[in-house]
């Protein structure tokens, strides 16, 4: 029998019998009585997100304000913080931040700039910090963090490398030398392991991760780029937040699946350590006598933790949110006129729309959205819209040519029909040229099109080198707040047409003011 504990008169909430022991409508978890702290990896790096400052930056080149970090190179890192400096007009980072307020900014090579007629590619800039803890030889451990990426234009896919050395005296490294590259192109560095990241069309954050196994103690570390020079006429840039450093084991300390969660074998389980007990909650309620790394069955769908306990303490662990949501296929299926067609208990004989729920192989719901189409006449006629240069699909034959077209559909389902196709050409219109003088004739840059045009996704404009101006539905002439000069504009659309696909054009416009 489990009776409630009594202090001064108060009754205390026992944290694992599922009652409201002090009566004040929260049970075990849910009341603050039985708060433990979430077990999650602590990061070896001090200062992980920036936040910390010990002087608010105003402009590039003070990565030396974010407390505990120091630029490790000399082509200089930024600091970039929602207390001052915002970042490069021509390549700001998206938002919202992973974490906080403070993000790190830094280069893979520089362009032609002021003297120089070539490309920079050794201008490599890298961030250094020395450890909270060295990281010990022979010991495995995991790197994580976001990554971000401004425009694609600006930030190409990525080698994101870690670096070490032994002695915070390292840091920095290459003084006086801005064409040095990567640490290890100087004494007393190694390079502990590297990672491939994409940004896809940019303007986006990526979480990522390194694992390593250092041959020596390590107690300073620099990121950034890996050493083999990109040439470039861009300025590639990109930015790092969330910088997360610890044991590898401590990463895999969190609730896993046994199983397929459709199975009916599926249970949650934790790794099993012989110091720790356990104790198993669903919705922060406790699962009386689930008290072993594995839960002995599921309890239904909702949020699972499981609260570990050692002599230094309690801990509980993230949360597992069990949900299993069905999955949805559509499928279109043509018969012929004397066909019957089986779906689930029904006998299908007729086109339509029918709806049924299934099996799948691995116990999961399936609801099934038939398309059912009987062939009844020996011709059908179907209409269809294509761009220059695409072709429109009828039975696996590409059509590319506008007009009327007459074929005959293949045999292969056992009956014949002839299909009369007419495709007619997409109506949308790309300006040659725009004048955004307040006139309020042609003052913005819009593409326009008829009612098979459901919406203008986006209209990204570059300058004719390249560098990011806009993005938006439309553009009104103007560079990140400045009227831009007169002159030639690239510009990169996305439309999705009336078909449900998105298409994405390229060109080239006059401003004219």
């Amino acid at each position: 029998m489990v009776f409630s504990l009594s202090i001064y008169g108060q009754t205390v909430e026992i944290c694992d019998n599922a009652i409201d022991d002090d009566l004040d409508g929260l049970i075990d978890l849910n009341d603050p009585d039985c708060d433990c702290p979430v077990l999650e990896p602590v990061s070896l790096i001090p200062n992980p997100s920036f936040e910390e400052a010990d002087c608010c930056p105003n402009s590039r080149s003070q990565l030396g304000c974010a407390t505990g970090w120091v630029q490790a190179s000399e082509p200089t890192t930024d600091l970039i913080h929602d207390c001052g400096w915002a970042g490069w007009d021509d390549y700001l980072p998206p938002r919202p931040f992973p974490d906080g307020d403070g993000i790190m900014g830094f280069r893979d090579g520089r362009p032609p700039f002021m003297e120089e007629t070539v490309p920079q590619a050794n201008w490599k800039e890298y961030a250094g910090a020395c450890l909270a803890n060295p990281l010990i030889a022979g010991n495995r451990y995991r790197f994580e963090f976001d990554l971000g990426f401004s425009n694609i234009a600006n930030s190409p896919p990525i080698n994101v490398t870690f670096f070490g050395a032994t002695d915070c005296a390292n840091l920095p490294f290459g003084v006086g030398e801005v064409d040095l590259g990567c640490p290890t192109n100087g004494p007393g560095w190694v390079r502990l392991g590297s990672v491939n990241v994409q940004g896809g069309n940019g303007n986006r954050w990526v979480k990522t991760g390194i694992e390593v196994t250092p041959t020596e103690d390590i107690v300073a570390i620099a990121i950034g780029p890996d050493c083999p020079q990109r040439p470039s006429q861009n300025h590639l840039y990109y930015f790092f937040d969330n910088l997360l450093l610890a044991d590898f084991e401590s990463f895999q300390f969190k609730i896993s699946g046994t199983a397929h969660p459709c199975s009916d074998a599926f249970s949650l389980q934790l790794p099993a350590r012989e110091n720790l007990s356990y104790q198993w909650y669903l919705e922060g309620v406790a699962l009386v006598g689930e008290i072993t790394p594995m839960l002995s069955r599921m309890y239904g769908f909702g949020q699972y933790v499981c609260r570990v306990e050692d002599p230094d303490g309690c801990r509980v662990t993230p949360v597992y949110n069990h949900r299993i949501f069905p999955l949805e296929q559509e499928s279109v299926v043509t018969i012929c006129a004397e066909e019957i067609y089986p779906f689930g208990a029904r006998e299908l004989t007729e086109s339509g729309s029918y709806i049924d729920t299934f099996k799948s192989v691995n116990n999961c719901d399936s609801i099934v959205n038939l398309d059912l189409r009987v062939l009844v006449d020996l011709a059908d006629t179907i209409s269809g819209k294509i761009f220059v240069g695409e072709a429109f699909d009828v039975a696996g034959r590409q059509l590319r040519t506008v007009g009327n077209h007459t074929i005959s559909l293949p045999s292969s389902i056992g009956c014949d029909s002839l299909v009369l196709v007419d495709i007619e050409h997409y109506s949308v219109y790309f300006p040659t040229a725009f004048s955004p003088n307040g006139d309020g004739v042609n003052d913005k840059y819009e593409v326009s099109g008829n009612d098979d045009l459901l919406e203008v996704l986006e209209v990204a404009i570059y300058d004719r080198w390249g560098s990011f101006i806009s993005s938006g539905k439309d553009w009104d002439g103007t560079d990140h707040g400045r009227k831009a000069a007169s002159g030639v504009y690239v510009y990169r659309v996305r439309l999705l047409m009336d078909d449900g696909g998105e298409r994405e054009f390229a060109g080239s416009m006059m401003l004219m003011r």
